[in-house]
Formats: C-alpha cells, structure tokens, sequence
C-alpha cells in the first residue's frame, strides 16, 4: 500500500517527501500535486544502465557524483515546490547532500518514453533552467541512436542534437565523453541481444 495521497490530493512538500520514503511507487510532485511514474521497458533500462556506468568510471577520482532513478531534483522554491525524478544525475557540490534529493546538481539525463517524452522535452527543460548549477540537459532518445543537448550558454541555452555511430556525447563542465555506441550497447537500437535472449 502506497503513503502517497491519490493524484488529486494537495500536499505539501514535507509530506510528499515522507509518503515517498515509503512508497512502492515512485511519484513526482509538482505544486503539491503527486502523480505516479510510468514504468520503464528493459531498453530504457540499459540505456539508463550504460549511462551510468561511464559517467560512474569517468568520475572515479572525481567530485562530481553520478546517481541514477531514486534520486530526486528540487526545483528552486520560487519556481514552485516541485520534485521530479530524473533517469540521472550529476552532482559536483559536496554541500547538496540531502538523503532524497539534489538541489544544485550540474548534469540532468532523461532517456525518453512515449508516455513522458512531451513532459521532459517541455516542462522539465523549463523547471531544470531554474536550477542556476544545471550546464546540461540531455534527452536520450529510446528509439533511434539520437540524443538532444540543452547546453547553458551566453545568453540563454543552446541545443545541440547528436545522432548516429560516431558521435560522441560531450560534458566538458565535468570533463566527460561518452561515443554514442556505448549509451546504445546490447539495445534494439544497436541490434544487439543481450546473452540468451
């Protein structure tokens, strides 16, 4: 049984952290209003997996921390209470410590779904440009070898789109490269099976 109140319930940040500790589905919160999370195909999973596991070697020796699903992003007060569950994150301040979430994290990663793609190409790109720390935010796309960079600059935000075998996937904030193939690696989009399947 779930802590988290039905989606048209009101509640306020506090309680919304607490009921999430003990929910067996994850919820987003946006101005006090929770909604569940759509689930993931196993491709979602191992692009998210893959991700993880360069950004996680590239930063061995590094400050900047990688961290995958359960972490959650607190958008800046003024904007609204909002928390929201990036695929990934990476945080490089060692004074944004909260057990549950990051308020200042540097890189956002989200590996597109059908179901969600609207709401991460618009209403997080939004939200996260309020997060004054954020260099990046990336959509991985599930369905072809693609991925859309949203870069801070001066003025405003760059887009960059990155697609097919030989690009590579540049943070210099952070001083990682991951080659496209690897975020790919034993998915539909690669043509690869994973062992005995």
């Amino acid at each position: 049984m779930t802590a988290i109140p039905k989606a048209a319930d009101w509640i306020s940040p506090d309680e919304y952290l607490e009921g999430e500790r003990l929910a067996e589905v994850r919820h987003e919160c946006v101005d006090g209003r929770v909604d569940a999370m759509a689930g993931a195909s196993d491709d979602h999973n191992r692009i998210a997996g893959n991700i993880l596991r360069e950004l996680g070697n590239a930063l061995l020796s590094h400050k900047c921390e990688p961290f995958i699903n359960d972490i959650k992003v607190k958008i800046p007060p003024a904007f609204a209470d909002v928390y929201y569950y990036p695929d990934l994150l990476v945080a490089c301040d060692p004074t944004d410590n909260a057990k549950y979430f990051r308020e200042r994290p540097a890189i956002i990663i989200e590996v597109l779904l059908t179901e969600t793609e609207r709401t991460d190409r618009r209403e997080k790109a939004i939200a996260y440009r309020q997060i004054a720390t954020v260099e990046a935010y990336i959509l991985v796309e599930q369905e072809r070898m693609a991925a859309t960079i949203l870069r801070r600059a001066e003025p405003g935000w760059q887009s960059e789109v990155i697609e097919k075998p030989g690009s590579i996937l540049k943070l210099p904030g952070i001083g990682v490269e991951i080659p496209l193939e690897r975020i790919y690696e034993r998915t539909a989009v690669a043509g690869a099976r994973a062992p005995g399947s």
